[in-house]
């Protein structure tokens, strides 16, 4: 009974941790991303032709549906036409919408697929992860760099007067709601901060 609790107590540490490892990966992607939108967009460009190879890959070599890979291919298509904007994703555009919608049916239709039809773990586990999360993660993570476009965020200028309306938005707007953000706001509450001794 009590190594039965000690295990319990140690699979809570180790979500722990693997929550807190995941946290500071996206943290460091996010910085990334915003530090190299240029490098960012062609590893991403990549991404998408290499997982619409992959979906032909598996139309030639693979008895899985040709629907679910054709829905792949349509998804990349989509994450294709997002790129030419980048680092500018409009979460609001038809393209953007689309592509979460069969983002979702994509993984409907490939749990259906994959619960009636015996495959391994790591098989399926693979298929998942390549056909279907990395290019929207990575889309995600980037969401943040949308922030640093030109213009740029809105600084106080000594020759404007401070009730400019556009300073004050974009003064309002800056940094609030990007994943970026949302890290650093969560560390400087969660973590101590050491003060620096002055000699």
């Amino acid at each position: 009974m009590f190594l039965y609790i000690m295990s319990i107590a140690s699979l809570v540490i180790q979500a722990v941790f693997l929550t807190l490892a995941i946290a500071a990966g996206l943290y460091y992607l996010a910085e990334l991303v915003e530090e190299y939108t240029v490098m960012a967009k062609s590893v991403i460009t990549w991404a998408v032709i290499a997982t619409a190879l992959v979906h032909v890959g598996l139309i030639v070599f693979e008895d899985i549906p040709i629907s679910l890979n054709i829905l792949g291919l349509v998804q990349q298509v989509l994450h294709g036409t997002l790129m030419k904007d980048f680092p500018v994703v409009r979460v609001q555009s038809i393209p953007f919408i689309v592509a979460v919608i069969t983002l979702i049916l994509h993984h409907y239709m490939a749990l259906n697929y994959f619960g009636t039809v015996l495959y391994s773990f790591s098989e399926v586990l693979a298929y998942f992860t390549i056909c279907l999360w990395i290019v929207p993660f990575a889309l995600f993570v980037s969401l943040s760099a949308n922030d640093y476009v030109l213009p740029t965020t809105g600084e106080r200028q000594p020759l404007l007067n401070d009730d400019n309306v556009v300073t004050d938005y974009l003064y309002r707007k800056s940094k609030r709601y990007s994943l970026l953000s949302f890290f650093t706001l969560a560390k400087d509450s969660i973590l101590p901060q050491r003060s620096k001794k002055g000699f």
